[in-house]
């Protein structure tokens, strides 16, 4: 999920719910019908469009059960919805990311859906995709919508200097990579930027590929903090980038994603490693004539692995239509229409069959290459950890930034991260 900011729209989006009494009791009209609330949180006009045509589709079709679309916000999700869920006036469906979801699960206000999903839907979207939505065995959200992060680079930078490119099949190497971005690298220009003003997912995700995980399960079920030499690689990469090499923009690392695209397409920057539905930005704001490439990210010791937390669709464990519900999201994510909501995003299917649609294997705009990585999408590393939030929030945000800053150094980095963090951890598992 991209996280975009839009103060208007939290309020706008505040505003909708009050109006609307968004509650999760749904129920029949006075003409007998049942209704249930679809709260989405699409923001892109290509996403809204697609989803509203989704849910005038189902109403014309089921006159029976009417679904009402209610507009969401990135920004405001997990508070309204803890709101909401203590009010009781959840929506029905709830449109959100996988890894927003542990708390309410544990907490009891989301649907166990095991029961209630179709065999085609469950065979459809791969294990490790629903491993993301399972907690303590139970599915509490079906995932829909991912995105890998890639590498978007200025092509002309890339073939002026004689680099090797490389391909979902052979990406480069970690250590390659810090070899090209100082060869990139040239007066008045980095070899790469990374905005990293939330640095805790993009370390944490990029690292599975160095074989890191930092979240340690014990025969217990409780979990730990323990970080060996795989859980460095990335974060050594971009410290030394940054402080060292300087091959890389300390200005970019307080920034957004959105943030860094202006310098490169000024080529103050060869590339930038961005989520995927970045591309979408790069079509709309490039200036005319801009040449862009999407690249794979860097490779570690256990491939090309990477953490992702994919858009999930839940049901209100209040929802006194759960059925319906569930047939309603059955519906929204058939393969053809997983694509339509995919493409509206910029993003990829879970989905086998929408995966292999032919419209999303053009190299046109890097599709292809998001596909190939597709398959290398893993779990977040912090997926199912109750206090995670709080660890990322007051301890793993200001480490890392202090730490990629140059403020602090690798050994000072660990004893935060693991000695204060599994100190929060141990509150949530008492």
């Amino acid at each position: 999920m991209r996280a975009v900011v839009r103060t208007a729209a939290a309020a706008a989006t505040a505003l909708a719910l009050l109006l609307t009494g968004c509650g999760g009791g749904g129920g029949g009209g006075t003409d007998g019908r049942i209704t249930i609330r679809f709260q989405s949180l699409a923001w892109q006009k290509e996403s809204v469009d697609a989803n509203k045509q989704l849910v005038r589709e189902w109403n014309a079709s089921h006159p029976d059960v009417r679904v009402q679309y209610v507009q969401g916000s990135w920004d405001s999700v997990h508070d309204q919805l803890l709101t909401s869920f203590e009010g009781d006036e959840a929506p029905d469906v709830i449109h959100d990311a996988s890894d927003d979801l542990a708390d309410f699960a544990y907490g009891g206000y989301l649907a166990d859906l095991r029961t209630l999903l179709p065999g085609r839907l469950t065979a459809d979207i791969p294990e490790r995709s629903w491993r993301t939505t399972t907690f303590d065995g139970g599915v509490y959200g079906v995932p829909f919508l991912q995105e890998p992060r890639v590498l978007i680079a200025n092509t002309k930078i890339l073939k002026a200097s004689g680099v090797r490119v490389p391909t979902p099949e052979k990406p480069w190497s970690w250590t390659e990579f810090a070899q090209v971005t100082k060869k990139l690298t040239g007066k008045g220009r980095y070899g790469v930027a990374w905005p990293l003003k939330e640095p805790v997912s993009v370390t944490l995700n990029l690292g599975l590929s160095a074989g890191g995980e930092l979240f340690h399960r014990g025969a217990d079920g409780k979990v730990t903090l323990a970080m060996d030499d795989g859980d460095l690689v990335v974060p050594r990469t971009i410290h030394d980038q940054v402080n060292t090499e300087h091959s890389a923009a300390r200005t970019a690392l307080g920034m957004g994603g959105g943030d860094t695209l202006p310098g490169l397409f000024g080529g103050k920057y060869a590339m930038v490693p961005l989520g995927f539905s970045y591309r979408q930005q790069v079509v709309e704001q490039a200036p005319k004539g801009f040449e862009w490439t999407v690249l794979p990210a860097p490779a570690g010791s256990a491939g090309p692995a990477q953490g992702v937390s994919p858009q999930t669709l839940s049901v209100a464990q209040d929802s006194p239509h759960k059925k319906e519900a569930v047939e309603f999201i059955d519906f929204l994510l058939r393969p053809a229409n997983m694509v339509r909501l995919a493409k509206g995003d910029w993003m990829l299917p879970t989905g086998k069959d929408a995966l292999a649609d032919p419209s999303l294997h053009t190299p046109d705009r890097g599709w292809a290459t998001g596909v190939a990585l597709a398959g290398a999408l893993r779990s977040a590393p912090a997926q199912s950890v109750r206090g995670y939030p709080e660890w990322k929030d007051k301890v793993a945000t200001p480490a890392y930034q202090e730490y990629y800053s140059g403020a602090i150094d690798a050994a000072e980095l660990r004893k935060r991260l693991v000695e204060d963090g599994n100190r929060v951890l141990a509150r949530y598992q008492r």
